[in-house]
């Protein structure tokens, strides 16, 4: 789970290095990992009823002796601030594990196109 320390320096950040507007519509991105792609799709199911467009399931390059898994990219314009995130995550972790999903692997951000 990403700490409220960790997303208050990655806020920060944001706002020292970019001319985004961090505090309003952002397009936020959701990752999580399975074995089973079959898994991933009905998490994407639940996940666009409840708002999020679907991006991409892939499998990434991996190394040699590691196991196959699969990455499923989910998207959705919000304004969080470094607290609703923090809720958002937690409530994207239990959503993993009342799935069977291996885990929510975080999130990215970046300007929501207007």
């Amino acid at each position: 789970m990403i700490d409220v320390a960790s997303l208050e320096e990655m806020f920060s950040n944001i706002r020292e290095t970019t001319d985004w507007n961090i505090d309003g519509p952002m397009l936020w991105g959701y990752f999580f990992t399975d074995k089973s792609p079959d898994r991933l799709r009905t998490l994407t199911d639940e996940l666009e009823r409840t708002g999020y467009r679907f991006v991409d399931m892939f499998m990434p390059e991996l190394d040699e002796g590691q196991d196959e898994h699969y990455f499923l990219h989910i998207e959705r314009i919000e304004s969080h601030t470094v607290q609703s995130l923090h809720r958002r995550n937690e409530d994207l972790e239990a959503l993993a594990q009342r799935f069977g999903v291996d885990s929510y692997d975080g999130m990215d951000v970046g300007p929501a196109d207007t």
